[in-house]
């Protein structure tokens, strides 16, 4: 009995969303042009978390010392630093690498090269170059750096300069794109999300209303609520499933069309390989977000419309 109601309502389902066909046709519209933002946002999510690591991998906190500074004290600094949960990576470079380096800058200036051969020495110190996980996180270490300078005050200090308040304002702003384009795009899906199950959910009302004179036919023959319900929560995983398909088969030439500009525009991320390379996970976010929608739509409004109408014992 179970299987024959259960095939009833998926048959019935299907019935009623072609013999509805424009409004059908309506609900995936509403629904596809959600999961197609949906979607972008997932690209342009990936789009900003490329770019904001390029911004990341540039911002950094330098201590610089003085020429006389042993190696052992700027290991034992280092290894400090290293156990802070807040620090990625630390980066020692000595004397002589930063000699080459600065070099390598000035090799067609040649008065700075003359002049530094006069100077007989080396007169540049080494230095370690800090990376946190997370832009919010260079202040902590910058405090950790000062406190560690306090702490050998009595004796002969070792750092001859931070450059972490020369890059403060750099460091706060990249914090406030990162944290602005986050909030902004849970905004947007957000909306976008609650918009079309408002349109969906007035969709089976409507669908509802003008199978009234069929329902009330059934539930005078003794139908119970999930059977008279059935048929438009199958329509409604139905405007999602073809929704979904729909999106995902745009988001290809789309894609194809965009990668090349974004790969030169942003330097490296190609939007149409990540869509080829992510696109199990894509496929997944989209289809179940579009049935997600088109049931609880349909569900929220059986419920408020068949249960103070038709329904009156579940």
């Amino acid at each position: 009995m179970f299987w024959t109601n259960f095939k009833r309502i998926i048959r019935s389902g299907f019935l009623n969303f072609w013999r509805n066909g424009f409004v059908s046709l309506a609900s995936i519209l509403v629904i596809t042009i959600t999961l197609f933002i949906i979607g972008s946002l997932i690209f342009f999510s990936a789009v900003m978390d490329f770019s904001l690591e390029e911004l990341r991998s540039k911002v950094d906190i330098n201590v610089y010392f003085i020429s006389s500074a042993s190696e052992e004290s700027i290991g034992a600094l280092k290894s400090d630093l290293e156990a802070l949960p807040e620090v990625k990576l630390v980066t020692y470079t000595s004397r002589d690498e930063a000699l080459l380096q600065f070099k390598t800058r000035h090799e067609n200036d040649f008065l700075t090269l003359q002049a530094l051969e006069e100077l007989g020495e080396n007169p540049l110190g080494a230095s370690l170059n800090i990376r946190a996980k997370e832009t919010s996180q260079y202040e902590s270490i910058a405090r950790f750096l000062e406190d560690a300078q306090a702490l050998a005050a009595g004796a002969t200090p070792i750092v001859d300069s931070i450059n972490y308040h020369q890059n403060k304002i750099a460091i706060d702003r990249l914090t406030r794109i990162i944290d602005g384009a986050q909030m902004l795009g849970a905004a947007i899906i957000i909306i976008m999300a609650i918009i079309s199950a408002v349109i969906v959910f007035n969709t089976i009302r409507l669908a509802i209303y003008t199978s009234r004179e069929e329902i009330g036919v059934m539930r005078l023959v003794g139908a119970n609520s999930w059977y008279i319900r059935g048929p438009f929560l199958v329509e409604g995983l139905m405007y999602g499933f073809l929704s979904s398909i729909i999106a995902l088969t745009i988001f290809y030439p789309v894609t194809a069309w965009l990668g090349r500009a974004t790969e030169r525009f942003f330097g490296g991320i190609n939007v149409f390989d990540y869509y080829l390379d992510h696109f199990g996970e894509i496929f997944l976010i989209i289809v179940s977000t579009g049935i997600f929608l088109g049931a609880i739509s349909s569900y929220i409004a059986t419920r408020r419309y068949l249960g103070k109408r038709y329904i009156k014992n579940e």
